[in-house]
């Protein structure tokens, strides 16, 4: 748990894009209530779309029946780690691996402001100026807009979203996003 300089303890619900890669959102609280999580899902839902799926550890914040009831009513499956198996989604561990050792260990944070203004800077560079060799060094945000572009390409040319005809590192699905909160 990350802690600010007056010791106050703060957790980050961190939510990324499994087929992109990209950071949607870094949301520092002092605590995650459902309802909460369930906003910023709602939040995101409205800029992105809907996932296929969403990946969740079995903390208090994911278990409960509200976000059971938001993805029943938004038709989004829920998929939950097992518990005590980080290694089900190693890619949100290695990334909340470099979020602790480049952000929040590297920090002193003033207040949850200057957390969340700061966490927030970073998730901007992560996604928009680190270019990645496992993506043919473009930034997450270029191969967003890639997968965007071809997708849109695809429509035109009559092809429904099942049918996948595009390069093998693209994919026509509607995406699938990994939440959890750090304590």
């Amino acid at each position: 748990m990350k802690r600010l300089f007056d010791d106050r303890p703060f957790r980050i619900l961190t939510v990324l894009d499994c087929h992109t890669r990209e950071v949607l959102a870094t949301c520092a609280r002092t605590n995650f209530r459902a309802y909460q999580v369930t906003e910023e899902l709602d939040r995101l839902v409205a800029l992105r779309g809907k996932p296929a799926s969403i990946r969740v550890d079995n903390g208090p914040q994911f278990a409960g029946r509200m976000l059971d009831q938001w993805a029943y009513v938004n038709k989004v499956e829920l998929d939950f780690s097992r518990p005590g198996k980080p290694t089900d989604y190693a890619f949100i561990e290695a990334f909340n691996t470099r979020l602790r050792s480049e952000c929040l260990n590297a920090s002193w944070f003033l207040s949850m402001a200057d957390a969340r203004v700061r966490i927030e800077a970073w998730r901007e560079d992560y996604n928009h100026h680190r270019p990645h060799t496992s993506l043919e060094n473009l930034t997450l945000a270029e191969f967003a807009d890639q997968l965007r572009n071809a997708r849109k390409l695809s429509s035109t040319l009559g092809q429904s979203p099942g049918q996948d005809q595009s390069p093998p590192c693209i994919r026509f699905d509607p995406g699938h996003l990994m939440g959890q909160v750090k304590r």
